[in-house]
């Protein structure tokens, strides 16, 4: 025989709870602990839960409200059942919100839950909290009344508040970053085209037209912040000679801007005044180095040389201090590789503004047609190939022979900035090249006019 509850009648009764003992007396208490939690009126479960419950009618007057919330609004019930709609406990904003959408959706659904209020407490606090609302029919699906569960979201909506500040916090930092990254941006784009202005100062604008001569030039520098330390010129002295400088003056910045341009002006000061001795005009630069006091210990290699058209050809003197020595380049492609590119050597000639008694060197160079004379600064030997060593002379040297082009001063500047855009780390240092040529016997002006 079973009973209605499936356990048979035989079977003996389980006990609700044994307890962690096995004394009868010890389990009885224990089950009068546990009986006396489930005698607890559904009234009172209601009044003292540990959330918030109210009762309204369709039209928001509340007809029925725990303690519990009574207690966090600091409210008595005679002031509020029947008195009070549940809009009324709800801040301004939250009462704002609860005419416009929490009550009629709630009359379209039925039901909302979790959204999110404030209500008021009677001496001003905030409460934020949770509401859930259903609404209650009758048989006949008439809309009865509205039971709305209200718990507490205080420390959730401080929690929600702190991410809030950190977020905000993290995006006023971040647009402060990129405020500062934008105006480093526009400084650095200013400082560059201020620099890029300076840089043209301390450069010829353009190479003059020397009859019977063709020219070409180059000038990179390593870094768009720093104003570069090479120079060059070309020059008339007298009606039938021409005067050229390239040099690399000690370190980078304003500093090597100022003993840039006092080294151009001096020398082309001094050039005029002793347009037939290049060595006194490297002298005249060095006291001129010693005796500034802006310029300090800082110094200069240079090559200075003067032009003088022959029947054929042209006379170069060429007078160093301290300077890599430049290469001459024949066309001769049956020659050896020692006549067609070789290097003008200076020995013994001393850095400029270095010492007051330096000695500088001297030398002539007949530059016939199909030959260039090409000078460049440090910037080019100091380069690293691809094994990550020096180019130094050798390599410069190297490079040329290795050339198959013709040997004008174009197509040589051209080939040698070439040869230095494919090296895998480039050029750490300032770049300035200066080519001189005679153009082969059948060239005419109009040809050399449209290679510059």
């Amino acid at each position: 025989m079973c009973r209605a509850d499936g356990i048979s009648a035989e079977d003996p009764p389980e006990p609700a709870h044994t307890g962690s003992g096995t004394d009868p007396g010890h389990a009885g208490s224990t089950d009068a602990a546990f009986t006396a939690l489930l005698e607890d009126s559904a009234e009172d479960l209601y009044d003292a839960a540990p959330c918030g419950y109210l009762s309204t009618m369709m039209d928001g007057t509340i007809a029925k409200i725990n303690a519990t919330l009574l207690d966090w609004l600091g409210l008595t019930r005679e002031a509020v059942v029947g008195r009070k709609r549940f809009a009324d406990l709800l801040t301004v904003g939250g009462k704002l919100y609860h005419e416009t959408h929490f009550a009629p959706l709630l009359r379209m659904q039925g039901e909302l839950r979790g959204i999110a209020l404030e209500m008021k407490a009677s001496d001003g606090r905030r409460l934020a909290v949770l509401v859930s609302s259903v609404v209650k029919r009758g048989d006949g699906g008439e809309q009865l009344l509205i039971r709305t569960t209200v718990f507490d979201a205080s420390d959730r909506r401080a929690y929600e508040e702190e991410l809030l500040r950190r977020r905000q916090e993290a995006e006023q930092a971040y647009a402060a970053a990129e405020r500062a990254r934008l105006q480093a941006e526009a400084d650095r784009e200013r400082l560059a085209a201020t620099l890029a202005v300076l840089q043209q100062t301390l450069l010829p604008p353009s190479l003059p037209v020397v009859p019977g001569l063709e020219l070409a030039r180059h000038y990179h520098t390593a870094s768009p912040d720093q104003l570069g330390g090479d120079f060059y010129d070309v020059f008339p002295l007298t009606d039938t000679t021409w005067g050229f400088f390239l040099g690399d003056v000690c370190g980078k910045g304003v500093e090597a801007a100022a003993l840039t341009s006092l080294s151009r002006y001096t020398l082309r000061a001094a050039a005029h005044h002793d347009p037939d001795d290049p060595i006194a005009v490297l002298s005249a630069l060095n006291t001129a180095l010693l005796r500034d006091p802006g310029v300090g210990i800082r110094f200069c290699t240079v090559l200075y040389g003067t032009l003088t058209p022959t029947r054929h050809g042209t006379t170069v003197r060429l007078a160093g201090g301290g300077h890599p020595p430049a290469f001459h380049l024949s066309a001769e492609h049956g020659s050896d590789e020692d006549s067609r590119v070789r290097p003008v050597e200076l020995p013994g000639a001393m850095l400029v503004g270095a010492l007051p008694e330096a000695r500088f060197a001297e030398t002539t160079v007949d530059l016939e047609p199909g030959q260039t004379l090409l000078l460049y600064t440090d910037g080019l030997t100091e380069a690293r190939d691809a094994d990550g060593q020096l180019l130094d002379t050798e390599g410069v040297a190297a490079m040329l022979v290795a050339r198959t082009g013709p040997c004008a001063p174009a197509a040589v500047v051209a080939d040698t900035v070439a040869f230095l855009a494919g090296l895998p780390n480039g050029t750490d240092d300032d770049v300035a090249l200066l080519a001189l040529g005679v153009p082969s016997a059948g060239t005419s002006a109009a040809d050399v006019d449209r290679e510059r």
